[in-house]
C-alpha cells in the first residue's frame, strides 16, 4: 500500500524528539524547544547518554512522547540513537498535531527506537500508529514492529506474537486519497 508522507510524519518526528537531548547545531529558528520533564535525569557526557525516568513526558512543537524511561545517546561520528520504554502492561505513546490538515497521528508500542545512522524509527511491540482527521481513524497500521526509514521514505510492519491483532497477524487499513482530502476540506469548513 502507498501511504501518503504524512502518515509517517509522526515517526519521522521521533527522530528528531529523541535527538532533542543532546544539543543540536542548528539554530533556535530551525527547530522549536523541546521541554523533557522526568522523575530523574541521569547525564554522562562523557559517555554522551542522558537518561530520563519516571513518568517522561517529551514535548517538542506539536509532537509530544510519554514513556517510564528515554535513553539518548551520541556515538563519535555524531549519529544519535533514543530508546523510550514502559513499565509492566502499558505503552510508549506519540503525538504529533498538524492543525492546519485537521491531522493528528499517534504512535504507541512497548518500545520506540530511533537510529541516527540508519535513519530509522521502530515502533515495537503492541505496535500501532494511527492517523485522525478531525478526530476520526483513517488509516492504521499495526503489527508487532512498525519501522520507518527516512532515507527511503519507506515502511516496514511485522507479525508475530507481541502483535495486537487477533492472530499475530498485520493489519493495515488505508483509505482513499480523495476521502481523506473531503474529510479536511469538510472540517476546514465547519470551523470557519
Amino acid at each position: 500500500m502507498n501511504y501518503p508522507r504524512i502518515f509517517f510524519s509522526l515517526l519521522a518526528a521521533c527522530a528528531v524528539l529523541f535527538s532533542a537531548g543532546i544539543a543540536s547545531a542548528q539554530t533556535a529558528q530551525e527547530e522549536p524547544d523541546t521541554l523533557i520533564l522526568s522523575d530523574s535525569l541521569n547525564y554522562d557526557d562523557a559517555a554522551k547518554v542522558s537518561t530520563f525516568t519516571g513518568n517522561v513526558i517529551m514535548t517538542r512543537g506539536a509532537m509530544t512522547l510519554h514513556s517510564d524511561k528515554l535513553v539518548v545517546s551520541e556515538d563519535a561520528q555524531g549519529f544519535q540513537y533514543g530508546t523510550a520504554t514502559v513499565n509492566g502492561n502499558k505503552l510508549v505513546h506519540v503525538r504529533q498535531e498538524d492543525p492546519t490538515r485537521f491531522e493528528v497521528i499517534e504512535a504507541k508500542g512497548r518500545r520506540s527506537e530511533y537510529d541516527g545512522k540508519k535513519e530509522t524509527i521502530e515502533m515495537i511491540g503492541q505496535a500501532t500508529v494511527t492517523r485522525f482527521i478531525c478526530g476520526k481513524p483513517f488509516d492504521t497500521i499495526s503489527g508487532a514492529r512498525v519501522i520507518y526509514n527516512q532515507k527511503s521514505d519507506t515502511y516496514q510492519a511485522y507479525g508475530g506474537k507481541d502483535s495486537p491483532t487477533v492472530g499475530g497477524r498485520v493489519r493495515s487499513i488505508a483509505q482513499p486519497r480523495a476521502k481523506i482530502d473531503a474529510a479536511i476540506e469538510q472540517c476546514r469548513q465547519a470551523s470557519r
